[in-house]
């Protein structure tokens, strides 16, 4: 279609609002988590045992909690935002692990399950050109 025929010019500002949006709310949905404390990690990292991992918890909890607030500020600087986009892809997985042991559905989690579709979509995508890495 003509109207889009140009759209491909701008694909790295594309990466870069989509970068910027998922990092402010990664940010937003992940400083409550580090700034809980200790027990709120521990509370966390238990989620760990649903993929059978059960040995300290609250540093479990507290990398969920650093990868989510330090990683979306990452994400908006496009700093190292490969690497942040695979720990936010385990972090998703852990997160979907934990829904479904609780006997939640698709349909309960799939903000999870979307998210971590969409990190893996980042990871192969890279930071685009608007970005402090530049990749």
């Amino acid at each position: 279609m003509a109207l889009f025929s140009q759209m491909g010019n701008y694909r790295n500002f594309g990466l870069f609002a989509m970068r910027v949006g998922l990092g402010i709310l990664m940010f937003l949905h992940g400083l409550p988590k580090l700034t809980g404390g200790i027990a709120k990690w521990e509370s966390l990292g238990q989620n760990m045992g649903h993929l059978h991992i059960h040995f300290f918890p609250v540093f479990w909890g507290f990398m969920c909690a650093v990868t989510e607030t330090i990683g979306g500020i990452f994400c908006v600087l496009g700093l190292w935002f490969r690497m942040v986009s695979l720990l936010m892809v385990i972090n998703f997985i852990v997160a979907i692990a934990a829904l479904f042991a609780m006997g939640k559905g698709i349909l309960e989690s799939s903000e999870a399950i979307e998210l971590c579709f969409v990190f893996i979509g980042c990871f192969f995508l890279g930071a685009g050109s608007y970005s402090i890495d530049k990749s």
